[in-house]
């Protein structure tokens, strides 16, 4: 399939132009005189209009939240794809949304529609939209879309933050003292020479780490770059190690709480929502393991749809995971028992995304202190070491 632009006047002399996807140019004329438009003039879509950038995360939540307010309001789906498109800054977020709109006027289901376009909705989006198309519901679950999206984004970005602060400074204190070692530790080097006594331990030691520093550097960047290419190579193609490693980051001080904290509120954002939609557990559970975002929290999941699916409950496999809290068993089981469990998942999600968020701000008045320690010990220590020999020999002199 093929994206065409195309332009036609309707049954009323009216020029009208959009995009539609066809096989080939002619599957595309044929499908607009089906439409009843006259004159129907086709063209193949260039690649270089096609071009538009990444669809962010946030440009997703705004566009649900746009939608559901549209739907909301009464217009018709064309008409929502169409402002929506409009009032879109991202190129490639109107492509999509001017794609799907096409669909639409050519019969196609929302539903259909969206699955032609994975860059943009991902399976979890596509099912609830199925639902609420096939209940009757579509705006109201549009709504709990939005909500979940913009309440997914916004732990996601907690979460981001909590990690991105501290790598950020140390990379920063590495830079700094790759400048120091390559430009001023030479420098100061040359100037002891001429004084022609013996360096203290601390000097020698600095100035021998930037002498090989110097001669071996790019050494450094391709181990460096050798090991987090292995890494990330591994990470995405050895499933094994996949788990590993996941299994490894939630058992991090600090950083793991707060990584098991966001993937339980996670679990039950996207579990209630898609429950409230009126999703069959069996689907909700496994698209809920599909967007958890860790392998260990996955098989967790997919334990729990396999004891349902065997008639056993929900909250055993949960509970032996390690993953879920007591009190999150606890809350899902007592939903299970009274038929509320979309509510208790809510509240569930709502307290882990409040804990998640104090952890974050716990974690980063932490972090602080012990970062400035940290950089003021690295670079003072070589400032320091660089400037005893000038402090023994002022002594000397005195």
């Amino acid at each position: 399939m093929e994206m065409y632009e195309w332009e036609a006047l309707s049954k009323n002399g009216e020029k009208r132009k959009g995009e539609m996807e066809g096989h080939d140019p002619g599957a595309v004329m044929a499908q607009l005189r089906r439409q009843g438009l006259k004159n129907p003039t086709v063209r193949k879509k260039s690649a270089k209009s096609l071009k538009g950038g990444k669809i962010t995360e946030m440009e997703i939540v705004v566009f649900t939240r746009q939608l559901a307010t549209m739907v909301g309001a009464g217009l018709p789906l064309v008409s929502c794809f169409d402002l929506a498109a409009k009032g879109a800054e991202n190129r490639m977020l109107q492509e999509v949304t001017l794609r799907v709109k096409a669909d639409i006027e050519a019969g196609t289901t929302l539903t259909d529609a969206m699955i032609k376009e994975p860059a943009m909705f991902d399976e979890l989006f596509i099912n609830l939209v199925q639902a609420g198309e096939q209940s009757g519901i579509l705006e109201a679950v549009l709504n709990r879309l939005a909500i979940y999206k913009e309440k997914s984004a916004a732990l996601k970005a907690k979460v981001k933050s909590a990690m991105t602060y501290p790598v950020a400074v140390l990379v920063i204190a590495f830079i700094i003292t790759g400048v120091l070692m390559i430009f001023v530790v030479p420098t100061f080097a040359d100037l002891f020479k001429s004084f022609g006594a013996e360096l203290p331990m601390p000097t020698r030691i600095v100035i021998g780490i930037s002498n090989w520093v110097q001669a071996s550097w790019w050494v450094v960047l391709v181990v460096m770059g050798g090991a987090g290419w292995s890494f990330t190579n591994a990470y995405r193609k050895n499933r094994p190690f996949h788990y590993q490693i996941d299994k490894l980051v939630l058992r991090l001080p600090i950083f793991g709480l707060i990584l098991r904290k966001a993937a339980v509120a996670r679990f039950s954002r996207t579990f209630g929502t898609m429950i409230a939609a009126g999703t069959p557990i069996l689907d909700c559970l496994e698209n809920v393991a599909k967007t958890a975002g860790n392998l260990v929290v996955q098989e967790a999941v997919m334990n729990a749809r396999s004891s349902i699916s065997e008639g056993r409950t929900l909250t055993e496999p949960l509970a032996a995971s390690g993953i879920f809290p007591p009190m999150v068993t606890q809350m899902i089981g007592i939903g299970e028992s009274t038929g509320n469990l979309e509510v208790m998942l809510e509240k569930v999600a709502d307290f882990y995304e409040a804990e998640v968020d104090r952890a974050v701000d716990s974690l980063t008045a932490l972090l602080e202190p012990l970062i400035l320690v940290i950089l003021g010990v690295l670079i003072g220590g070589l400032v320091v070491a660089m400037y005893m020999p000038i402090f023994q020999m002022g002594s000397v002199v005195g």
